[in-house]
């Protein structure tokens, strides 16, 4: 018997009723040989891990933009910590913690340079939209490795599409990441925000902090103890209903007090319309395109306005300032 069926077997044994196995998993869109030794879902995850979209992460924004310090999150940390809950959660629940690490690495992949501000400006420009979930299903399946995409299953296909609090994913796995997910970015959004001297913990009201605690750690302990004790031989992913409604209160505040705070926030403006720029330039100026994006457009797999979604979005924010500044600051000279 392989490794890898060892391990698949092993699932069967030890995994929750309602997990999702390895060896029933609906497959990839492009039929390939097993690996002998990881099972399919532990498989995706080492390909999203090494993958050069996951590498970008590291020079994406999460909240605050370009922050005076070294210890601010990124979208990549981000990243890191929604696999910590999800990994957490699904382990404690007897899920498949392959499937739910595999989501959790995924799930931003998509993600613009200045993170929600960029975003917002694609989506405000491209004719066809643009949602940064539906961009890293984009890219997974069809961007990566120069328009091959990485031929995932379809179960981390759909978690990631779906991560988004008004989707249902079809896995509980998927379920455990579209919470780890808002619970990671509340607990270190208010970690920065803390160190940025935006707030303190003590501004959070006192009713509030008698459900969840009254510091930060204590907050994401509750959570997902609360998570895990609601779940349990569950074939759902929830809160109670006393610490859910305390989660949304708490992500009030944070939007009350952090995200439209204008310390934290006062530059994305500036953010906003640079992106533009850049995707208008692009518009204009497809031929400078890679080529593998061309190509989509040549065999009509895609539009114009698509491709030029792709690439900006792809850009990490150090690389979106440095095109901007090549294409519209004027560059100093002198006579040879």
């Amino acid at each position: 018997m392989k490794i890898r069926e060892k391990l698949e077997d092993r699932e069967t044994r030890i995994l929750s009723k309602h997990a999702t196995l390895s060896m029933n998993s609906k497959g990839r869109e492009k039929e390939e040989k097993d690996c002998d030794i990881r099972p399919c879902f532990q498989r995706d995850r080492d390909r999203i891990l090494y993958s050069k979209s996951f590498r970008r992460l590291k020079d994406k924004t999460q909240v605050f933009l370009s922050p005076d310090g070294d210890h601010y999150r990124t979208r990549m940390t981000h990243t890191l910590e929604v696999s910590q809950n999800a990994r957490t959660i699904a382990k404690a629940l007897m899920l498949n913690e392959d499937l739910a690490e595999a989501i959790a690495l995924g799930h931003d992949l998509g993600h613009t340079p200045f993170g929600h501000a960029g975003e917002r400006a694609l989506n405000a420009v491209s004719p066809e939209g643009f949602k940064h979930n539906e961009q890293s299903l984009r890219i997974v399946e069809k961007l990566e490795n120069y328009g091959k995409g990485l031929n995932l299953t379809w179960e981390v296909r759909d978690g990631i599409v779906n991560h988004e609090m008004d989707l249902t994913p079809g896995t509980l796995e998927g379920k455990v990441v579209r919470l780890s997910d808002k619970i990671a970015y509340m607990h270190h959004d208010m970690d920065d925000a803390i160190r940025g001297g935006i707030i303190t913990e003590k501004d959070v009201p006192e009713d509030l902090a008698k459900v969840i605690g009254h510091t930060n750690g204590e907050w994401l302990d509750t959570f997902i103890h609360d998570i895990i004790a609601t779940s349990m031989d569950k074939d759902d992913i929830r809160m109670s209903d006393e610490v859910y409604d305390a989660f949304h209160k708490l992500r009030r505040f944070m939007f009350d007090r952090v995200y439209t705070n204008p310390i934290a926030k006062g530059q994305e403006g500036k953010v906003e319309d640079m992106i533009k720029f850049l995707y208008q330039y692009y518009i204009d100026h497809q031929d400078l395109l890679p080529k593998y994006l061309q190509n989509m457009k040549d065999r009509g797999e895609a539009t114009g306005e698509r491709i030029v979604c792709d690439y900006v979005s792809s850009m990490t924010d150090r690389y979106a300032v440095a095109v901007f500044e090549e294409v519209f600051v004027p560059h100093s000279w002198a006579v040879l």
